[in-house]
């Protein structure tokens, strides 16, 4: 008996492999044929068309065609809508209805992540690409303290950003990151996990160690401290993994899969040797958390230590949500956070945990959360594109509307450069925090 196709799925979606070593994974005939069938299904649904660029991009393509149809879209163009795509995930976790195991298979990310795999190889990554995807390289160099304070100056000067806009397309008008020259690790070259008497759950084993990530590292120093500072504070022994590289996201969304599996073959034996220590692991920052929950383990889904990496790597405040559930998260707060706009970043909401960060902040007396669900455009990468910075802004533009309209105390990201993306669109002079440090401020510690 033939089975009737359905309009959309209401089970709960699935992922199926990357299949990145596959045979005909990088055929570019098989890959532009999957294109023009999903392009095709996108057109005839356009629920996605508020998200991103991406989807914008496909259905003008289609309505300025002689035919209305995918079929007259120059398949040269086809590129134009996955150098727009910048993995989000949104698509895919809140809006398709034929995502798998719907008949259709329709896995957006996955289809624009081969195509990028598959554009790597032909050669179609520029040199500003593959620059400021190497995070670790970019950061140790620019960390040097003699270097660090020339690489800051030269970032926020209009003359050396007017350079660097004609030379290698990076935006003028993007906030570029700020390095530190007291690294996370020279921080807590010192540090030492507390001796208090490990306490576990069912899900939790009690002490914790912290993948520093690149921006945590060599941008951002003070989240790792934070980190450190309300764990401990809540009994958990903590500490930094040292002489980890970069988790390979960035490398990731720019199709370099050979450079993702060369960075898994670095920190995967030294966080399963933690693991086997009876370590769980935790990351400051929601995506390089997404690349050992859900990307390395699709990418290499019968490799033992990365599936034992992923049973063992939490969010951070899905880690404390688990530790107040169990009775041991420590509620007595000295300080008042006040109303807070909290912007969900996009790659937590794809880990499916749920929205713990706003769970634990309203733990905090007197506190107001205003939660913005909307992706905030910036992707690592993305916003600071020449071309791509514009759309960056527009993209954002709602969840700045958001914040100016809630007057809050305070606004935080989990994600810290989506909330540098939110600071740029206000433009009024004020910072983001995020809610590590929130949290940090109201125990006050």
């Amino acid at each position: 008996m033939a089975t009737e196709s359905r309009e959309g799925s209401l089970e709960a979606p699935t992922r199926h492999p990357l299949g990145q070593n596959d045979p005909g994974f990088y055929d570019a005939a098989a890959l532009f044929d999957e294109l023009e069938r999903v392009y095709d299904i996108c057109h005839g649904c356009r629920r996605c068309v508020s998200l991103c660029k991406a989807f914008p991009t496909l259905f003008d393509l289609v309505d300025e065609s002689t035919t209305f149809e995918v079929d007259g879209v120059d398949k040269a163009d086809y590129w134009k809508v996955v150098d727009q795509c910048y993995l989000c995930d949104l698509c895919y976790l809140t809006k398709c209805p034929y995502v798998p195991p719907h008949e259709w298979n329709v896995d957006f990310p996955h289809l624009m992540l081969r195509a990028k795999a598959i554009g790597y190889k032909q050669g179609r990554a520029k040199l500003r690409d593959k620059l400021v995807t190497s995070t670790d390289r970019i950061g140790s160099l620019a960390s040097i303290p003699i270097v660090v304070n020339v690489v800051n100056a030269a970032n926020s000067n209009e003359h050396t950003r007017a350079l660097l806009e004609s030379s290698l397309g990076i935006a003028a008008e993007a906030r570029l990151p700020k390095y530190d020259s007291k690294t996370l690790s020279k921080r807590t070259s010192s540090h030492k996990p507390a001796e208090v008497e490990i306490q576990s759950t069912d899900k939790t084993r009690g002490k914790v160690a912290i993948f520093a990530t690149c921006y945590g590292e060599y941008n951002e120093p003070l989240l790792g401290e934070d980190l450190l500072a309300v764990f401990e504070h809540n009994g958990i022994p903590t500490m930094v993994v040292k002489n980890t590289v970069c988790c390979g996201m960035p490398k990731l969304e720019l199709g370099d899969l050979d450079a993702v599996e060369r960075l898994k073959n670095h920190n995967i034996p030294l966080l399963a040797r933690l693991v086997n220590e009876g370590w769980d692991i935790i990351s400051p920052v929601p995506s390089c958390t997404l690349q050992f929950k859900q990307e390395l383990p699709l990418m290499f889904p019968e490799d033992a230590a990365v599936s034992k990496v992923q049973a063992a790597f939490f969010d951070p405040f899905e880690y404390l949500a688990l530790r107040n559930k169990a009775g041991l998260l420590k509620t007595e707060f000295k300080n008042r956070i006040g109303k807070i706009s909290y912007h969900v970043a996009c790659h937590q909401r794809v880990q499916r945990i749920g929205m713990k960060t706003r769970d634990i902040l309203a733990l905090i007396p007197d506190t107001e959360i205003d939660t913005i669900e909307r992706c905030s455009g910036h992707d690592g990468t993305y916003a600071i594109k020449q071309e791509f910075h514009k759309a960056s802004m527009k993209i954002c533009k709602p969840v700045v509307n958001r914040v100016q309209k809630a007057e809050p105390d305070a606004y935080a990201s989990d994600c810290p450069m989506a909330g540098h993306h939110i600071s740029a669109g206000l433009n009024d002079g004020s910072s983001t925090q995020h809610p590590i440090s929130l949290l940090r401020q109201a125990y006050g510690i």
